[in-house]
């Protein structure tokens, strides 16, 4: 007790306070899992990852196997809950496996262009000057060409497999990330933490990987999680166009394809796969926009 105010009882807030300070992590966390719209994207896109990863594994149908009943329409017997195709294949089955495919295209495409447009973009603004320029050149003459074009050339010279698919389309979405973090380099590269690291001798690639990254990753995890989805429609679309994955495997855009021609007897087989990308995409989207709001340092 001093003149007269108990400070036994003001402690343990004041306590509480100082032991209560977050880091702009703690803060970009809570503000993302205050959003609503993020948070159940997450729960159900883990939901289709799940379905896609196990869901043909315990399935009662192989995707390859075709029926001896020939085509059915969506029924309970014999589980064909979606029908099957037009070979007698379960459209159940082949549309966990092209959900599985197109979710693999998507992040296997889209940490090939993180590992190139990271280290592209960092090395270009870090180094400035001529070599920043010859290496953003550079960017600009690939982003001169359309983005089509060059997938389909790589897949005609080279044969049409899935791993090439993963590196065509990944080797052409790295253009955009490689001008984010450079941007975000040029505007760190000349702070004091930097030119105290440059001080005491830490080597260049060291620089780079304690110092930059980490004060590039905001960004970086926004755009990827936008980059999947684009990359998943890029895939659809070539499979559209007949260039994507071969038979018996599937894709959703191959799916979405065969579908489409039989729409109008069978509308089932084109609004399965359409309705499972539709939902894959919003909440990707959703998602991004949800870390881009909680990374955003005006909202601290």
């Amino acid at each position: 007790m001093t003149d007269g105010i108990d400070l036994t009882n003001r402690k343990e807030p004041i306590e509480q306070a100082i032991q209560g300070g977050r880091s702009l992590w703690d803060d970009a966390r809570a503000r993302l899992f205050r959003n609503k719209a993020a948070v159940t994207s997450m729960w159900i896109l883990g939901l289709l990852v799940i379905i896609a990863v196990f869901g043909p594994f315990v399935w009662v149908h192989d995707y390859r196997t075709i029926s001896t009943n020939g085509e059915l329409s969506p029924t309970l017997q014999n589980w064909h809950i979606l029908g099957t195709d037009t070979q007698g294949r379960d459209l159940f089955a082949r549309l966990m496996i092209g959900l599985r495919i197109s979710l693999a295209v998507g992040l296997v495409a889209t940490i090939v262009s993180l590992i190139i447009g990271v280290t592209w973009g960092a090395v270009a603004g870090f180094v400035g000057g001529r070599v920043d320029n010859i290496m953003m050149r550079f960017v600009d003459v690939l982003y001169a060409m359309p983005f089509i074009f060059f997938v389909i050339l790589l897949l005609t010279v080279f044969g049409r497999n899935i791993i090439l698919i993963f590196a065509a389309i990944g080797a052409v979405e790295w253009l955009t990330m490689s001008r984010i973090v450079r941007g975000q380099t040029l505007a760190i590269k000349n702070m004091e933490f930097i030119e105290a690291a440059r001080a005491t001798g830490v080597p260049f690639f060291t620089m780079i990987r304690r110092h930059i990254l980490p004060n590039v990753v905001g960004p970086v995890a926004v755009y990827v999680t936008l980059t999947i989805p684009v990359v998943i429609m890029a895939e659809s679309f070539l499979s559209f166009l007949g260039l994507g994955v071969n038979e018996p495997l599937t894709s959703l855009g191959v799916l979405i394809s065969q579908g489409a021609r039989e729409m109008q007897d069978k509308p089932w087989m084109l609004l399965a796969p359409a309705l499972t990308m539709m939902i894959t995409l919003l909440c990707l989207n959703f998602i991004g926009d949800g870390l881009r709001d909680a990374l955003d340092p005006k909202e601290r």
